[in-house]
């Protein structure tokens, strides 16, 4: 195992936000690594080994979406203002659905 003031580091690392520049909400194994002198997959074992799952994160994450404005006014515009005979639709992920692996096979906690 790598040793604990590398860990450290890692974990550190994850609880910061990434550069705005890498235009991503979170942290991924692939893009912390290079920052921290790892490989990958030795953050991913880190992370594993520690519980950390930063794309499970639950607190609220800013779109990086460039067209996310006017997707918003085009969705309000419609609860506002909708056209004659319109219906509108809410979709929401659900969240506490089991997920699917591979070969059709549910992933276990």
């Amino acid at each position: 195992m790598i040793n604990a003031d590398k860990q450290r580091e890692v974990l550190w690392a994850t609880l910061r936000e990434p550069p705005a520049e890498l235009g991503v909400t979170h942290w991924s194994s692939r893009l912390l690594a290079p920052r921290v002198g790892l490989h990958f997959t030795q953050v991913a074992a880190i992370w594993r080994h520690w519980g950390i799952q930063p794309w499970r994160e639950e607190t609220f994450k800013f779109s990086t979406d460039p067209e996310l404005e006017a997707k918003v006014k085009d969705v309000v515009g419609l609860y506002l203002d909708p056209p004659d005979k319109a219906i509108v639709l809410c979709v929401r992920a659900a969240p506490d659905r089991p997920r699917r692996g591979g070969r059709g096979q549910q992933r276990r906690p």
